[in-house]
């Protein structure tokens, strides 16, 4: 029998690539589930980016989930935080503004992976 070639790296899932893309997101910007799944080739993969995202706390490596919003810039995800605000006051700390659930200034503070990864 012939010796098999070395073993391939393990496989990637989407929720890792989700959250590789999530660690790239620079302090102080946002960005949505539609933007990553979109720049990850799930164009229609944006609930899957969600899923990814409530389950950020199981990583290797630290992911800044706070900063992924609704397209709208809406806090959706912010009730799969300890605490109903948690993720406002994460967002906050980096000097975003936050007023009735919304991020202020999101279309100034968005980050498009499809751009500025190209």
């Amino acid at each position: 029998m012939k010796p098999t070639a070395d073993p391939s790296p393990e496989p990637r899932n989407f929720f890792q690539d989700v959250h590789e893309v999530v660690r790239l997101v620079p302090r102080g910007r946002v960005t949505t589930y539609g933007a990553i799944a979109h720049y990850l080739g799930a164009r229609h993969g944006a609930r899957t980016v969600g899923y990814a995202m409530m389950a950020a706390h199981t990583a290797d490596q630290y992911v800044p989930a706070h900063r992924v919003l609704n397209r709208l810039g809406h806090l959706t995800g912010r009730l799969h935080y300890a605490t109903p605000t948690a993720m406002q006051e994460a967002l906050e700390a980096e000097g975003i503004r936050v007023e009735e659930d919304r991020v202020v200034d999101f279309a100034k503070l968005f980050w498009d992976p499809s751009v500025e990864l190209a």
